[in-house]
């Protein structure tokens, strides 16, 4: 079964390129959304997340906030 894999990131955010390399790495597909550029999508961060930070990363509807590999390993390998 394919999971729904969601980066939430925004420019300049060396966290966020260490995901998505990781996750390129592992051959996970992934829809990265620029908070930057999605007004909806960062408030969804916020309001329903509730998530300040990126890299944030929700693997079906489970989120791992902030920078931690560890987590997203066990939902993703």
């Amino acid at each position: 079964m394919t999971k729904k894999v969601l980066v939430y990131t925004q420019p300049d955010c060396p966290p966020c390129k260490i995901v998505k390399q990781f996750l390129d790495h592992h051959h996970v597909m992934f829809e990265e959304i620029d908070i930057t550029k999605d007004e909806k999508a960062r408030d969804h961060l916020i309001n329903v997340l509730q998530s300040y930070s990126t890299p944030t990363v929700t693997v079906d509807e489970v989120a791992v906030k902030g920078f931690d590999l560890p987590a997203l390993e066990k939902l993703v390998l």
